[in-house]
């Protein structure tokens, strides 16, 4: 079995890190009640014949698109799944890994801990971009990671060891650690 060779800075070879978020799990179950919902005006819906085909074909379009909608878009944020080696920052959402996002190390000019990232700040759950802020995935409140791009572009991600993740971009960038952060 051979291995890869280790970076000469003397960085890690791979870092990877996760954060999860169990409430998205009841917004899905809202998305499949929903979506049961819509199958059962289908099948045993009231008479067409009595109440107009046009209201029950709404009624179930409706019920089924907003289910899937609300199952799928909380399902893809149920979890992230952050991966950072030599060549890229790499960004997996949800158990099919989508939304997906690579970010080279070239294009990395800097890492820093943002210690408490709210979900009421960047405006929700999920894939979300702020023009002040940048783009970010936000699966749950609490520490993440902030990755400069250059220009004043940003890409934030809330990961569980946040500091690690920090850590081994700037090591692997050739920066200087970051300073330590100072108790509350």
């Amino acid at each position: 079995m051979t291995h890869a060779p280790r970076p000469e800075n003397g960085a890690s070879q791979v870092w990877t890190g996760r954060a999860s978020n169990r409430m998205q799990w009841v917004l899905a179950s809202v998305g499949g009640a929903c979506l049961a919902l819509g199958i059962l005006l289908a099948v045993e819906g009231p008479d067409p014949a009595s109440s107009g085909l046009a209201p029950l074909v709404m009624s179930v379009v409706g019920c089924l698109a907003v289910g899937l909608l609300v199952l799928f878009g909380t399902v893809a944020f149920t979890h992230v799944h952050v991966r950072v080696d030599r060549e890229a920052v790499h960004v997996r959402c949800g158990h099919i890994g989508v939304p997906r996002r690579r970010i080279p190390l070239d294009e990395v000019s800097g890492a820093r801990l943002a210690p408490h990232i709210s979900p009421r700040s960047w405006g929700g759950w999920g894939y979300r971009w702020r023009p002040e802020k940048g783009t970010a995935v936000i699966v749950r409140r609490g520490p993440g990671l902030v990755i400069d791009l250059g220009a004043g572009h940003r890409f934030t991600v809330t990961v569980d060891d946040a500091e690690g993740a920090v850590r081994a971009i700037r090591e692997l960038l050739g920066l200087a650690p970051s300073p330590p952060r100072s108790p509350r």
